[in-house]
């Protein structure tokens, strides 16, 4: 990183690493390795950004009910507090939650991720857990804590598949179910209105949820983008009722998901003008890509990926021109990794990762974004 000229580094901390048992007992080992890594970053130049949470929850917390238990919420505060006087001293970035759609979605709608639960009322209260959650460890960090606290959110600007109404209005109950689930209640202290709707018999929490805690003020939002999603009706789905379908006539990454770099544009406007002009940070921004096998220690050519990182780092610029406080943007990601379900197959990576013995090797995409950090835009062709 340092020798590609990168001047911030976006990484997450595990709760089971600090706290193996979810609460209480500190693993002093544990804690210390971010130290070092922070001390690491730092004596490099590169300003630490923290997660709290990206998915990973100790085991004795699952076993007592995981985002399920009301607990969860005073847990996680206790969590943070501990690292946040560990380590805010040096680290000038800090953000609760990584994602929780997803966690609410993938774990507890569809049970395609862990914890693997498959009901909408487990959802709806899973995801009014992670929101207190985050809530109280805003709060803690505006006790003890000198720097930024925010939330990061994955967000799709949803378009209807065909002209039809049945369409559009599968594509706004999927706006509401996946962009402003957790916005709305970090943002304005309330969930969507039409949500408990939505949910039917399964909404677990009443007509008007208590979200005063959820509703801490910010100093930034993270916005994970990587591709619209065009929706049409699907009953059989819950919740939303709508299906993405696969939008012909525009390049795709080898997930299958479209290459649309002027809907970032469109995202970072549609959050400043609903939800006022909060500080923003595109958090995590990227594209899995089918590259042949490496050979040797020469630069890995990896020209998709290149145009994908000129092309969206524009749509950035495009909203900083338009007028939206964009602070930042970090590629997605650093090094080749594990994606979840998907293992290793997808690779996101600035720097290929052969997962055999951990070789890493330049790619060209990582050259490029270098000389655009160190020249804050200008080799990009625009002035950040």
């Amino acid at each position: 990183m340092r020798a590609l000229g990168l001047n911030s580094y976006r990484f997450s901390i595990s709760w089971s690493r600090v706290m193996p048992e979810g609460r209480g007992a500190i693993n002093a080992a544990g804690l210390d390795h971010y130290s070092r890594v922070v001390d690491a970053l730092l004596e490099a130049g590169i300003a630490p950004n923290v997660t709290l949470f990206h998915w990973d929850l100790p085991q004795l917390l699952e076993d007592e009910g995981g985002w399920l238990n009301p607990e969860l919420p005073r847990y996680f505060a206790d969590y943070a507090t501990a690292v946040f006087e560990a380590l805010d001293d040096r680290v000038p970035m800090w953000a609760t939650l990584n994602e929780p759609w997803v966690v609410m979605d993938g774990g507890y709608m569809y049970g395609v991720h862990a914890p693997g639960r498959s009901n909408p009322r487990e959802a709806a209260l899973a995801a009014h857990y992670m929101l207190l959650g985050h809530g109280a460890a805003v709060q803690a960090y505006r006790a003890a804590g000198r720097h930024r606290i925010g939330l990061v959110v994955n967000i799709e600007p949803k378009d209807p598949a065909t002209p039809t109404l049945e369409d559009a209005q599968a594509a706004q109950r999927s706006d509401i179910y996946m962009n402003r689930y957790f916005l709305d209640p970090a943002m304005l202290g309330r969930y969507p209105d039409a949500l408990p709707r939505l949910y039917g018999e399964a909404w677990p929490l009443g007509p008007t949820p208590d979200l005063s805690l959820a509703h801490q003020p910010l100093d930034f939002l993270g916005i994970n983008y990587y591709k619209r999603g065009v929706m049409k009706r699907d009953d059989a789905r819950p919740v939303e009722r709508a299906t993405l379908v696969d939008p012909p006539g525009r390049p795709k990454t080898s997930l299958n998901w479209e290459v649309f770099p002027e809907h970032l544009t469109r995202t970072l406007l549609w959050v400043r003008d609903t939800y006022g002009d909060i500080p923003l940070y595109v958090t995590e921004n990227g594209a899995a890509l089918d590259e042949p096998p490496h050979v040797d220690d020469a630069v890995f050519e990896d020209p998709a990926r290149v145009d994908y990182l000129r092309g969206h780092l524009r749509a950035v610029h495009e909203a900083i021109a338009l007028g939206v406080d964009v602070r930042g943007y970090f590629a997605w990601s650093l090094l080749d990794n594990f994606e979840w379900a998907q293992g290793f197959a997808p690779r996101f990576g600035l720097i290929h990762v052969d997962a055999t013995n951990q070789n890493r090797t330049l790619k060209r995409s990582a050259l490029v974004y270098g000389e655009i950090a160190k020249s804050n835009g200008v080799a990009l062709g625009v002035r950040a």
